[in-house]
């Protein structure tokens, strides 16, 4: 018999699954349009069934730790690492860059904050 694969859920108890839609963040908005872009018939960077092998090949913890959309990342950019499209220097350039901007605009809207409260 085979073994189980961790994300393999099927059949088991996962108590309720929360159906009401909500609305997405832009980040997740983002990994959406991301995703049709590269998988769409004219680019073919990839596709959906390497999406999801992506998305299981991620280890249990973090399959478990991710969100849904953060999976999607993950697995969007270790398939492209994959084929080459890009690099681990350049991956971790951009990561560095979206992490600084953050930074900024926090700080700026705790100044922005702080300054509410002033007579």
């Amino acid at each position: 018999m085979a073994k189980r694969r961790h994300h393999d859920m099927g059949g088991l108890d996962a108590g309720p699954v929360e159906i009401a839609d909500h609305d997405h963040a832009p980040w997740e908005k983002q990994v959406n349009a991301m995703l049709r872009l590269l998988a769409d018939s004219e680019r073919g960077v990839m596709t959906v069934d390497e999406l999801r092998r992506g998305i299981e090949d991620l280890g249990p913890g973090a399959y478990d730790e991710l969100s849904y959309y953060e999976r999607w990342i993950s697995s969007i950019a270790n398939i492209l690492l994959e084929k080459s499209v890009i690099e681990v220097d350049e991956l971790g350039r951009k990561m560095a860059e979206v992490e600084a901007r953050m930074h900024e605009a926090q700080a700026a809207s705790g100044k922005a904050e702080a300054g509410k409260g002033a007579p």
